[in-house]
């Protein structure tokens, strides 16, 4: 039985490797994200090239919580149903919390917060009657510690991880389960942004936000690849983690075991 997989931001970084890998199983793919209509038209041939599933891409605005539900509807109407949910799409800004613009706070909660609660919200029906279900969060290890000026993000990546606790209760004994992924410092677009941000916000250069701000609390002072937050993805969504549910799962180069 073909499964099918919806992961939102997934027209790059971390949610388009995580699409890739999907593929590579033979999954359905709903991409989801923003990006040009060809580069978009490019993301999905390329992702179709990789398996035997359907790949189709929808443009839903994760601010938008009726865009997100007809994301959810095309999903089933198209394929029967979603039984692999990954909630992945995120933005970030940087800036002390006085100074917070309040469109952004509420920009960061809806996309990185609420629309996890939407997606979840639409997806359980159909894996309640399935008998099965896989929902995994894409948190952050700011999902467990805090760093300045990120207020927004951090409160969301918080609420998120309480999300997925509740949801894990809730759904505990209909074959479906709900997880966190909690990355440290990956190289993704969104990163690569931050570095200038950074730099301006704290007066340094880029290669120190590189090495003195980003990679100092990761132990290995490597970055996390994208690949291997997807390999996690996948064994969350394999048979082999069906007794892995309400928690989360770290992988951070040793940020928080510090």
């Amino acid at each position: 039985m073909t499964k099918t997989a919806v992961i939102t931001g997934s027209t790059s970084g971390i949610g388009l490797a995580i699409a890739k890998a999907f593929a590579k199983t033979g999954a359905n793919i709903v991409l989801n994200g923003f990006g040009a209509p060809d580069e978009i038209r490019a993301v999905t041939d390329d992702v179709a090239g990789l398996g035997s599933g359907t790949v189709i891409y929808h443009p839903a605005d994760m601010t938008k919580p009726d865009e997100i539900a007809d994301l959810m509807a095309t999903a089933a109407a198209r394929f029967g149903g979603v039984d692999i949910l990954v909630n992945n799409a995120g933005v970030q800004h940087v800036e002390k919390v006085e100074d917070f613009p309040v469109e952004q706070w509420d920009r960061i909660i809806a996309i990185n917060l609420s629309s996890s609660f939407h997606t979840i919200r639409a997806a359980l029906p159909g894996m309640k009657k399935k008998g099965w279900g896989r929902i995994i969060n894409i948190a952050s290890a700011h999902g467990l510690v805090a760093s300045p000026f990120k207020s927004a993000y951090v409160a969301a990546k918080h609420g998120i991880m309480g999300l997925t606790k509740t949801v894990a209760l809730e759904v505990a004994e209909n074959g479906i389960t709900a997880n966190s992924i909690c990355p440290g410092y990956v190289l993704t677009p969104l990163v690569e942004k931050q570095i200038p941000d950074q730099a301006r916000t704290r007066g340094i250069t880029e290669a120190q936000v590189v090495n003195d701000v980003m990679l100092k609390g990761q132990p290995t002072k490597k970055f996390i690849t994208v690949e291997q937050v997807a390999s996690l993805a996948l064994y969350l969504a394999s048979d082999d983690a069906a007794q892995i549910t309400g928690t989360h799962v770290s992988m951070d180069g040793g940020w928080t075991a510090q």
